[in-house]
């Protein structure tokens, strides 16, 4: 037998009033078709497979825009660097050796392609919503100034109720919508400093949200400087504020943790005692952080970087003592923006660094003797129009034109022009692509050359995500949860099971 477990009244509107002590998963989370048919995806497959231990500690890797075939190029990119390589096709990325994997659908509740806000929602509280909302039911209207009755309890903040450590890292702003959907309850995922007059008194934007609301989490790094700052500050590299409320809300942090470290620049990153730091607010750049391969160790620490000093501060004694494990969520927040851009060696050599970022988690936890307790998830919010073309021979440069089996030339198209591995079906690549209907010879450029845009079939300002579903890798306590075609918020299901997170929408009678 089983019986359905009610969020109390008093309960919810503790939740609503801000107050994280005591996060539960309100009635309508609960009664919510995606969030019980999930629910009951993972009660089948925990029935239908033996009980494994319980997750003492859970890390959610978010590769945003990291579809399959962008995973696969980057994949060969990597082996194609390494010495002796026998293609770079036969390498692997750090994730890629995880005993479990899936696929997951991401579909927003009213669109065939997603955007990262409803995706990550999904993610991280079990009900699908629709795009452009974080962290809401989607009996929401983009845009709804007051989302109060509609707010989804996310995995992070009932992390925090069950007295897990709780730590935010991401190159993207950290106000952008995928780390945004583990801590913010908004109609509208640009309002990141700024709400509609409308609005106000009814909703807070997303940065004052995450100092004021939200969960209080002890490692938030990212970039996003901007959106915390009145618009009359100047930052320490010169850039302004984006708030128009006058409220310096990193100074609001400084002043709520007394102890905890602000930090703003790899010289400061680096100076944190990560033995006795309980709280740090690390933000790296004035808007997103800079990709991986524009980036300058002496101004802005790699994922990698960030990831292993988060894990090292959440483990430390100071919150050993006081904590039950902890929750960590990790975004390659550029992936995206570079094919967003039509640039696909950027987005590829950000993936690359994620694999790497995984790798040293798995690193970090297994020194510190925590990777057995440990459920990890490695996975992406969406993919993109992102493909890899052609017949080339195996070892061919990923980044280069097409070159056929028993041929040193490339392989010309119907135009009788060469063309590249990878291209894109839509984004600003199609500008240069074709001149008068005639497509651009590659013949005399360099395509590997890192800026380099990939030609497009259709053209547009922007390269559009993709619908297709995308991988889903995990290890760890009860990681043979994600197999087989799920939906995306099963995810969320997974992780609570696995940590008993205290979100299940059924529970067994004793």
């Amino acid at each position: 037998m089983k019986r359905m477990v009610s969020a109390s009244a008093a309960a919810v509107s503790m939740l609503l009033a801000g107050t994280t002590h005591a996060a539960v998963v309100p009635d309508y989370q609960l009664n919510s078709s995606w969030y019980s048919n999930a629910q009951n995806a993972i009660s089948a497959r925990s029935t239908s497979l033996s009980a494994d231990s319980k997750a003492k500690n859970i890390i959610v890797f978010v590769g945003d825009g990291m579809g399959i075939s962008t995973q696969t190029a980057a994949r060969i990119l990597q082996g194609q660097s390494q010495a002796n390589n026998q293609g770079g096709e036969e390498n692997y990325l750090s994730f890629e050796h995880f005993p479990h994997s899936g696929l997951a659908k991401t579909y927003n509740t009213n669109q065939q392609t997603p955007d990262s806000a409803g995706t990550m929602t999904a993610m991280m509280s079990g009900a699908k919503t629709k795009a452009g909302v974080i962290g809401v039911s989607d009996n929401v209207n983009r845009g709804d100034c007051d989302v109060s009755s509609e707010r989804l309890v996310s995995a992070l903040e009932l992390a925090a109720s069950q007295h897990k450590a709780t730590g935010i890292i991401s190159t993207a702003r950290i106000t952008h919508a995928t780390p945004a959907a583990t801590y913010a309850h908004v109609s509208e995922r640009n309002w990141e400093a700024s709400v509609p007059e409308e609005c106000v008194g009814k909703v807070s934007d997303i940065a004052y949200q995450l100092i004021h609301q939200a969960a209080d989490i002890d490692v938030i790094m990212g970039g996003g400087r901007r959106n915390f700052l009145p618009e009359e500050v100047t930052d320490p590299e010169g850039s302004t504020g984006r708030r128009s409320d006058g409220n310096n809300l990193i100074e609001d942090w400084q002043n709520f943790h007394r102890t905890g470290q602000y930090v703003w620049d790899s010289e400061g990153f680096n100076a944190i005692d990560t033995s006795s730091t309980s709280k740090v607010l690390g933000l790296f750049n004035s808007s997103h952080m800079e990709y991986e391969a524009d980036r300058d160790d002496a101004d802005e620490p790699s994922l990698s970087a960030m990831t292993e000093k988060a894990i090292d501060i959440l483990l430390n004694d100071t919150h050993q003592q006081q904590q039950q494990g902890f929750f960590l969520m990790v975004e390659s927040g550029r992936i995206d923006h570079a094919h967003h851009g039509g640039n696909a060696a950027r987005a590829l050599q950000d993936t690359i660094e994620y694999s790497n970022a995984v790798q040293a988690a798995i690193d970090k936890l297994d020194a510190a003797g925590e990777l057995d307790d440990t459920l990890i998830i490695v996975t992406a919010d969406h993919s993109h129009v992102f493909t890899m073309a052609g017949y080339p021979k195996r070892g061919n440069p990923i980044l280069g034109l097409v070159v056929g089996v028993g041929s040193e030339q490339p392989s010309l198209a119907g135009d009788n022009k060469p063309y590249t591995t990878l291209g894109y079906a839509n984004g600003p690549g199609a500008a240069a692509s074709f001149d008068a209907g005639v497509r651009t010879d590659l013949s005399a450029l360099d395509t590997k050359q890192l800026d380099f845009q990939q030609q497009a079939l259709i053209p547009s300002g922007s390269e559009t995500h993709a619908g297709e579903d995308v991988a889903v890798f995990a290890r760890g306590p009860q990681a043979y949860l994600i197999q087989g075609a799920i939906e995306q918020n099963v995810i969320f299901h997974a992780i609570n099971q696995a940590a008993d997170l205290g979100g299940n929408a059924y529970v067994a009678e004793e």
